[in-house]
């Protein structure tokens, strides 16, 4: 028998869970939405793993870049688990509930690794930055132990902002409804679930979204802009085409991660009344699965040293056969 979910007109204390409804108004469409959804996050668990194993067993990919590319991949692994699992049980089986504590549990893992990523994809840039504009210094400036501080520092900064969205979640013990519409705890999606005044969590959510993501990409601009400026001073085409190629692998990454990321934050804060729910649900899973499936395939067909090794893994295959 189907559980009932009170309208907005009722309250009622703090549920033991909650129900994920997917994405409403596609219900139909489910079965076939898995496909594109199941392909994204196959990638991502087989090219993240496999960047994560290439770096670990071959000693000459331990240099900072590289090991830059190993957190962006663990980032991406756990980014994807995060969601995609629950995400593909809806489209298979349809609403699934969630416990209270998984969801406020998910909620910080999706968030936190979600401003991880931003924070390393800034880290790339400053590495990039300092490779082109220095890059006799670049060996004693960008080391290994200096990577793995920046690294420390990321997950600190990710951990310390994004722990009051549950706190603040937490602290509400009257609810409108169970039935959360979105594929996965975002934490928007629960607080308009909320019988109470959400002004706190509006305000920090939209703070956070635009503080982060704002130092972020103002600094990966500057990055670039040094970058720019470093090349254009280069006296030959030649050069100039080689030193921005060290950074083309990055422009990309950051592109598949901030573009789909705009499009659903201007979706989800200026166009509901326009834009469709079951749109904005639709962006928020992408912008969380297509990064990492996509980060893995533009590493190893663009980085020589990457693409060299996988070549050098299937070559012995390849005369097998």
């Amino acid at each position: 028998m189907t559980e009932e979910f009170p309208l907005s007109n009722t309250s009622f204390p703090c549920p033991a869970s909650f129900l994920l409804t997917g994405i409403p108004g596609l219900g139909t469409m489910h079965a076939w939405l898995s496909v594109p959804f199941g392909s994204m996050y196959l990638l991502a668990l087989l090219g993240n793993a496999t960047l994560l194993a290439m770096v670990k067993v071959d000693t000459t990919l331990h240099q900072p870049m590289f090991l830059l590319l190993a957190t962006l991949a663990a980032t991406d692994l756990g980014l994807a688990s995060s969601v995609a699992p629950g995400l593909l049980a809806i489209l298979w089986l349809g609403p699934q509930p969630i416990p209270y504590a998984a969801c406020l549990t998910q909620m910080f893992f999706v968030h936190a690794l979600t401003a991880m990523e931003s924070g390393v994809l800034l880290a790339m840039a400053c590495d990039r930055a300092v490779a082109v504009g220095n890059p006799l210094r670049y060996p004693t400036l960008v080391t290994g132990a200096h990577v793995g501080w920046v690294t420390v520092a990321l997950v600190l900064r990710a951990v310390a902002i994004v722990v009051p969205f549950p706190l603040l979640v937490a602290r509400f013990k009257q609810f409108q409804m169970k039935a959360v519409a979105h594929a996965y705890c975002e934490h928007m999606a629960v607080v308009e679930l909320v019988a109470d005044n959400t002004r706190v969590n509006n305000l920090y959510g939209l703070a956070l979204s635009l503080g982060v993501s704002g130092v972020d990409v103002m600094g990966i601009a500057g990055s670039y802009g040094l970058i720019a400026r470093t090349v254009l001073r280069l006296p030959t085409r030649e050069a100039r085409t080689k030193a921005f190629g060290t950074c083309s692998s990055h422009i990309c990454v950051i592109l598949a991660f901030y573009i789909p990321g705009l499009f659903s934050y201007l979706t989800h804060r200026f166009g509901r009344r326009t834009v469709p729910r079951p749109v904005h649900i639709l962006l928020s899973n992408i912008y969380l699965l297509l990064p990492p499936s996509l980060n893995p395939l533009i590493y190893g067909a663009r980085t020589k040293q990457i693409r060299d090794r996988l070549l050098s893994f299937f070559s012995p295959w390849k005369g097998q056969l």
